[in-house]
């Protein structure tokens, strides 16, 4: 009783040990195409820093009014690697103890996390987007280039897709796996609750 079926414990512990290789792949990719870049633009979004061809896109939004993308500007990366950690900490700690209980907790906070990751996200983009610099050298009344939260969108000459990268579906993978576990327990709990009472 209250405990962990066997499946979904060992679930719980490869789950958690994966979260790992987010450390060491990009979590986030940004593309960009135009007929003058035929061979895209891609900028890498890791726990804790930026990658690809983030000065040429620092370049080409220059001229529009648009930021200086940079380190600075995530302060998610101070900590993140710390949230990380913990999260698989509390994995291994939930496989230890193998409690159902913990399992719960450990799937509301990777939901929890997720929703603000993408919120957060979200909010930086449109500020990005629409914080533009009113002596640009480009000017279109009334646009906006905030780049997409998820998926495809055409912005002047380019078009943008922003999707997950490989750390990206380790985490979503990861989650969900522990989301569905927990799910299947809560039903195991409340059948086991109800064959108590019908004793």
């Amino acid at each position: 009783m209250n405990r962990i079926r066997p499946f979904f414990r060992w679930l719980v512990l490869l789950a958690s040990l994966l979260l790992a290789g987010v450390y060491y792949l990009p979590i986030w990719s940004i593309q960009l195409w135009a007929p003058q870049y035929p061979e895209g633009l891609e900028m890498l979004i890791w726990i804790n820093n930026l990658s690809g061809n983030v000065d040429v896109i620092n370049d080409l939004n220059h001229y529009i009014g648009m930021g200086k993308i940079n380190i600075d500007m995530f302060p998610e990366f101070g900590f993140m690697v710390y949230v990380l950690g913990f999260v698989i900490f509390f994995g291994v700690l939930t496989f230890i103890v193998n409690k159902r209980f913990l399992l719960y907790i450990l799937s509301g906070l990777l939901v929890v996390a997720a929703i603000a990751a993408l919120v957060d996200f979200y909010n930086w983009e449109y500020y990005y987007g629409h914080n533009l610099n009113p002596m640009a050298a480009i000017i279109i009344e009334g646009q906006s280039y905030q780049p997409p939260l998820i998926g495809y969108k055409v912005l002047l000459n380019f078009t943008a897709l922003s999707m997950p990268s490989y750390g990206g579906w380790i985490l979503f993978g990861s989650g969900g796996s522990l989301v569905f576990a927990s799910i299947l327990e809560i039903f195991k709990s409340k059948r086991e609750k109800k064959s108590k009472i019908n004793v």
